[in-house]
This record gives C-alpha cells, sequence and structure tokens, in this order.
C-alpha cells in the first residue's frame, strides 16, 4: 500500500518524480486545476480509511512506524485542503512561479530523450500558470490572500522571468552545454526548438502572470500582515505551528521562549565583545556594521569562503559520525532574479543516486553590505554537517519506504542544520574570534525567528516593529533585515522549526549523555538521530530514548 501510495504521488506530481530523479514523467506537469485539488482532497480520505483498516498489531515495529507516519502525513495533508491553503499559491519567497525554473533547472538533460520532454513542459507552462493564476483568483474571493504589497515584489519577479529573450531566459540554461550523449547533428533543432518553446510560450505566460498580479491580484492584497488577519487566521497559524515546527506549544508560549533565547544569546555575545577590547555588545555591533574589513568586498569573495568552509570540515566528519554522505555537494550563487527577495543561503538536494550533486544557493547580491562573520557558520548549516550531510544519509537509508526518504519533517531537518553549526565548534572550527561572534549571531537570528514569527501572526506586530526588534537584537545586515522580515511574514510558521528543533536534538542529547555518562558515543548518538529519516520531533524523542534503554540495558548486562 505504501507502493502504491508513492507512485500515486509521483503520477500526480511529475516535476518532483523528476526532481527525484525518476524520469518516467518527464514530459508533464502536475494538474494545479482547482478541480484537481478538489479531487486530491478527496482522495486522501480514501487513502485515510483503507490504512486505518489495518491492523498495527499484525505489523513488524517498522511498519507500525510506517503506518503511523503515513497516517500523520494524511491528516496534515487532509487539514491543509480543508483550510484551502492551497489558494494562495503565491509570494515573494516560495510562490510557485519561484520554484518552476528552480526545479526546472534541475531537471536532467542527460540525452535527446530528455532534452525533448523539457521542451514539451516548456510549451505547457501557459495552462500550469493560468492553473495557478485560478488558485489565486479562488483565493482572493474567499479572502485568502497575502500582503499587497509582497505581491508586488511577485510582480517583479515575474517580469524578472519573463524579460531576458532566448538564451538568456533562465529556463533556457540547458542549452549552455550539450552532453556527448546528444548528437551534433540534434543540438541545432533542440537550440531552435527549445528557444522558440521560451519565446512563444514560457515568456509570454509569465508576462501574463506578471499582469494578473498587478492589476487584479495585488490590489485587493491585504494591508494587514499577520495570518489572524485571515479568515479562521488563528486556526491557520495553529495548523502550521503543529505542520511546520512540529510542536503542540501554542503561540505564546513559543514567544516567550523565544524572548528567553534571544536574552540567553547575547549575554554570550556580550562576553565575546569585552574580550575583543569593546564596550560592550551594543558598541560592537555598531563598529562592526561601519567596518569595511568585516564586510564582503565581491560576489566571488562570499562563494570562496562558503567553499572553503564545506572543504576543511569535509575530512574531520568520521570523528562525529559513522554514517557519512555518499553524494557530493557545490556552491553557486542564487540566480539574479530572485536575489533581492532571498535569505542568505539555502539548500538544493541532488538526486538520491547521485548523478546531481547538492547545492549551497547563495545571495551574493550587495556584497560590500554583507557581514562575512555568519558565513562559516552558515556553510555548515547548509553543507555538511547540515542539510547535505542529513539529506544525503537520509535519502540512503534503504530500510526506510520513500516518502520517509525523499519528504521529511522541517523542524526535524532545520532543527538538524542549526545543531550543525555548533559542531564547527566542537571540532575546533570558529578559530577568528569575529567568527565565533557569527556563529552566536546566527543561532540569534533563529532565536529571534520564534519571537518574530509568533510576533507578527499572533501578537499582531507591524512591520516596523518586526525591523526595530531585528535591528535591536541582531548582528545581520540590513539586507538581510529586510529580506527576513519579509519572509516571515510571507510564510507563517516555517522559521519557528529551526530553533524548536536544534532545542529538541539539544534537549536529547544532554540526555544520552546524563544517563549514559562514559558510554555515551557521540557517534553512535549521531548516528541515531540520522539513521530514522527526518522524523516528527516526538517520534525522533521515542526512537532515542529506546536507543538509551537499550545502551544502558547494554551496560548493565556486561
Amino acid at each position: 500500500m505504501l507502493d502504491e501510495h508513492w507512485q500515486t504521488f509521483l503520477r500526480e506530481a511529475p516535476e518532483q518524480a523528476s526532481f527525484f530523479g525518476d524520469y518516467r514523467y518527464n514530459d508533464a506537469w502536475g494538474d494545479y486545476s482547482l478541480a484537481e485539488a478538489d479531487r486530491q482532497a478527496r482522495e486522501l480520505d480514501v487513502w485515510l480509511t483503507r490504512f486505518s483498516k489495518i491492523d498495527p498489531a499484525g505489523l513488524a515495529e517498522s511498519d507500525r512506524l510506517n503506518l503511523e507516519l503515513i497516517q500523520r502525513r494524511l491528516r496534515s495533508d487532509r487539514e491543509f485542503y480543508a483550510l484551502k491553503l492551497h489558494e494562495m499559491p503565491l509570494d515573494q519567497m516560495n510562490g510557485l512561479h519561484l520554484l518552476l525554473p528552480i526545479v526546472a533547472g534541475a531537471f536532467p538533460f542527460n540525452n535527446v530523450q530528455q532534452y525533448d520532454e523539457y521542451i514539451t513542459r516548456l510549451r505547457a507552462m501557459p495552462k500550469l500558470l493560468d492553473q495557478i493564476t485560478e488558485r489565486a483568483r479562488q483565493g482572493a474571493k474567499d479572502g485568502l490572500i497575502p500582503p499587497r504589497y509582497l505581491l508586488e515584489k511577485v510582480v517583479a519577479q515575474c517580469d524578472g522571468i519573463a524579460d531576458p529573450a532566448g538564451a538568456d531566459n533562465v529556463f533556457a540554461a540547458s542549452l549552455r552545454k550539450f552532453p556527448d550523449a546528444v548528437p551534433a547533428a540534434e543540438r541545432e533543432r533542440i537550440r531552435k526548438a527549445m528557444l522558440a518553446a521560451i519565446d512563444e510560450q514560457v515568456r509570454p505566460a509569465f508576462r501574463k502572470l506578471s499582469q494578473f498580479v498587478a492589476e487584479e491580484y495585488a490590489p485587493q492584497g491585504r494591508e494587514q500582515l499577520g495570518i489572524w488577519s485571515l479568515p479562521q487566521g488563528e486556526k491557520l497559524y495553529a495548523y502550521l505551528i503543529r505542520q511546520q515546527a512540529s510542536t503542540s506549544m501554542s503561540a505564546e508560549q513559543i514567544h516567550q521562549l523565544g524572548l528567553a533565547e534571544v536574552a540567553r544569546i547575547e549575554r554570550t555575545q556580550a562576553e565575546i565583545a569585552r574580550k575583543l577590547g569593546y564596550a560592550d555588545l551594543k558598541a560592537m555591533r555598531a563598529a562592526v556594521r561601519t567596518d569595511p574589513k568585516q564586510h564582503a568586498q565581491s560576489r566571488e569573495q562570499i562563494l570562496e569562503l562558503y567553499r572553503k568552509y564545506v572543504t576543511q570540515m569535509e575530512p574531520r566528519l568520521p570523528e562525529l559520525f559513522g554514517l557519512l554522505p555518499k553524494t557530493s555537494v557545490e556552491v553557486h550563487a542564487i540566480e539574479p532574479y530572485r536575489e533581492k527577495s532571498a535569505s542568505a543561503a539555502g539548500y538544493m538536494p541532488g538526486t538520491p543516486d547521485g548523478s546531481r550533486p547538492g547545492m549551497i544557493t547563495v545571495n551574493t547580491s550587495q556584497p560590500t553590505q554583507r557581514l562575512l562573520m555568519p558565513i562559516e557558520a552558515i556553510a555548515y548549516h547548509e553543507g555538511i554537517p547540515g542539510h547535505h550531510l542529513q539529506n544525503s544519509i537520509t535519502r540512503a537509508l534503504p530500510e526506510l519506504p520513500p516518502f520517509r526518504r525523499l519528504i521529511g519533517e522541517i523542524a526535524y531537518i532545520e532543527g538538524w542544520g542549526l545543531y550543525s553549526e555548533r559542531l564547527g565548534k566542537e571540532l575546533g572550527f570558529y578559530q577568528d574570534p569575529y567568527s565565533e561572534f557569527g556563529r552566536l549571531a546566527q543561532e540569534l537570528v533563529r532565536a529571534n525567528r520564534l519571537v518574530l514569527d509568533t510576533g507578527v501572526h499572533h501578537k499582531r506586530w507591524t512591520r516596523e516593529q518586526m525591523v526595530s526588534w531585528y535591528r535591536e537584537h541582531s548582528d545581520s545586515d540590513e539586507p538581510n533585515i529586510q529580506a527576513e522580515v519579509d519572509r516571515y511574514i510571507a510564510n507563517p510558521g516555517q522559521a519557528l522549526a529551526y530553533k524548536i528543533g536544534e532545542l529538541k536534538i539539544v534537549e536529547l542529547r544532554e540526555r544520552a549523555q546524563r544517563k549514559l555518562g562514559e558510554r555515551f558515543d557521540i557517534r553512535a548518538f549521531h548516528d541515531q538521530v540520522l539513521g530514522g529519516g527526518a522524523l516528527p520531533l516526538d517520534v525522533l524523542e521515542s526512537r532515542v530514548d529506546a536507543w538509551i534503554a537499550q545502551q544502558a540495558g547494554a551496560a548493565k548486562g556486561a
């Protein structure tokens, strides 16, 4: 049944199948129409009914967990549709208009057939964008619409995708270098067909979407920023907290936790500031923000620093892990059309078979305004031992069904990324005290997210309040402050995942160290955390507790 469900998912999400390395549906897009959304919502009930008829008592322990996790996922998806969250498909951070070129850039281009399938996809882009427009239009009717000023950014993004013609367009990147398997005689035909599809279908479709957003959608955008201002706003936020942060904590509890974490981290930062000769933390922040030596000098310098830190970490991984990544990771700049609204960096997984490497994408815009201090920590977070290591290991776990290997819980994934930043310190990195200060600054960003996300979506803060708080309680440069604040407004709950996930992993590690004493093995602990895939935090806790009990029992037996 799990395999049947997975195969259904791949058929219904062909672009996701291609991203995962399954190329059977390479010439198709998913159906984003409202009718299909209704059908998929009904289908969830069918799957839930079928899975509920399975008696878990008759299953092995591993399959009991698989059954529990697939039912959780189906119930969450059902609630997503019931709350009509699919009717808000456009925002400046994760809108479908942005995901299309990102995913398209990850499609395979190994032979003539795959180029031809891609061209077929390009020709179908107008229908796909019309379906996205249909969703957005219905959302506006139902009062489900992002803030107006964020939608105005979407217009510029769509234009940025539509403006470059022919070979200069982002969708033409695969023409820059043909693989040897594509015969020279076919290359000109492919080039002409792809450029025609881009200029005659894709660019006009994005221009049409831009016009819809500018003239119809954005003018209806809401003036209030928090999700509380939407119909069932508090219910929507509660769902997103559970779904994104894997926690039962209330918004108010999370806000208070954030305030406590901000205060704790700033106390440690103040100690470093005094050791470096500054009067206090505020004085150091002011000095650093105006010191050219603490800022990048070029886009390439930023990229080279990321590569340097990933390279120095790689040979040290066996000191902390038994399980090691089997796929490579590369560092690339974020595309120009989305860099103005993007965060400092991100990670895009490769294919499970390693044919496409993992990728750290770095925002190199306005380089002289970007601080150097946090780069080391971000490199560990996005690359190794962070997202790339975790993702590569998870995808290589043969005993897990695909939905657990390829789709995971964001609180676990981002919690691990933040937790991994501290592992560099345990290995003796962050030798420069400014870099260590930058590590704490990154942890502070994640603590601030607890305050700011709940601030705007629960406590009804204005954008001005958010920016003021961020400037007062962070070491971030101004481009990041502006982008981050807009990110939290656009994507309620997502920013909570990092600190909540990290605190749970730290809690479990401290518990294991306390109970196992000298028998505690950091490599074995990490392998337990990583060896079950990206789990909900309560399931991760049960897994680690069972391992602790097993280790303690073995010690008594010895």
